[in-house]
């Protein structure tokens, strides 16, 4: 018999990834051809505001609602169905947001609503310091 010593083999513990490498690129490809042809819009004049983006959170949320003639409501501080001023929203808005700064803030404007006066109430509740405002559709 032979007594020699046998090799001892290593085991190779490495994963290979070039397959996910390639399914990666694959994928980043299909991305970049599909996204510009998910881009649709139609051409507007939009009204001018010195907004900026705001980041969303969820919440418990304030609603404000804009009528068809321009009236402001809110769901704190007294009955939501009467109308209150833009002044009275600023107060009522810094209020809530001095107690819970990253409270979500929600707009109802109605159809029939000037699209300028959504907007114009949009930079009011910014101006608050409303770091998430969202509009409310059916």
């Amino acid at each position: 018999m032979d007594w020699r010593p046998r090799k001892q083999r290593k085991i190779n513990a490495e994963i290979n990834v070039v397959p996910y490498i390639e399914v990666m690129t694959v994928l980043l490809v299909i991305f970049m051809l599909t996204s510009p042809m998910l881009t649709q819009g139609v051409d507007v004049n939009l009204p001018q505001a010195g907004a900026e983006p705001v980041e969303t959170e969820d919440e418990e949320p304030l609603v404000l609602t804009v009528d068809r003639e321009g009236q402001y409501y809110i769901n704190v501080g007294g009955d939501d169905r009467v109308p209150i001023s833009r002044e009275e929203v600023a107060s009522r808005v810094g209020k809530v947001l001095a107690s819970a700064p990253r409270k979500l803030l929600l707009v109802r404007g109605d159809r029939d609503a000037s699209y300028d006066q959504v907007v114009q109430l949009m930079v009011l509740l910014q101006q608050e310091g409303a770091t998430s405002v969202g509009l409310v559709t059916e």
